[in-house]
């Protein structure tokens, strides 16, 4: 997923959270172990729903992630692609110097992401996004 977080610390306010989720039967949750120490990077935590998600953030880390397992990828290729492309964006470059341009990519991604995950609930529209970046006329 890609998300805009609204941010206390820094002139800005907000800051881009991108984030591969794994998730797991708690009972079968060895593998999101075996997949976190192969990757080297993530962190584990237990749901009190039973189930048990690996998180992994950054944008070089998730980049080169994405970039290595895009090939072997079947199911979720449009979003891995779309997270793929924003950590390009966003690993290059600080925030202050995304042009607006950029910024609307950024926005296009996201809604290309939230709209192929089916349980998202809480989607923001384009206007929404535009709105949080003042890149709205």
């Amino acid at each position: 997923m890609l998300q805009i977080k609204k941010r206390k610390d820094g002139a800005i306010g907000i800051r881009f959270m991108p984030t591969i989720c794994f998730y797991q039967d708690t009972r079968h949750e060895k593998t999101l172990y075996w997949i976190q120490e192969v990757l080297g990077i993530g962190y584990l935590s237990q749901r009190n729903d039973g189930m048990t998600e690996l998180r992994i953030n950054g944008y070089r880390q998730i980049r080169d992630i994405l970039k290595s397992l895009l090939p072997y990828i079947r199911f979720k290729k449009l979003q891995a692609t779309a997270l793929k492309n924003a950590c390009d964006i966003l690993a290059d470059t600080t925030f202050k110097m995304l042009s607006k341009k950029k910024l609307q990519k950024l926005v296009n991604y996201i809604l290309v992401i939230q709209n192929e995950n089916y349980g998202t609930k809480k989607k923001k529209t384009q206007e929404e996004l535009l709105t949080m970046l003042d890149l709205t006329p």
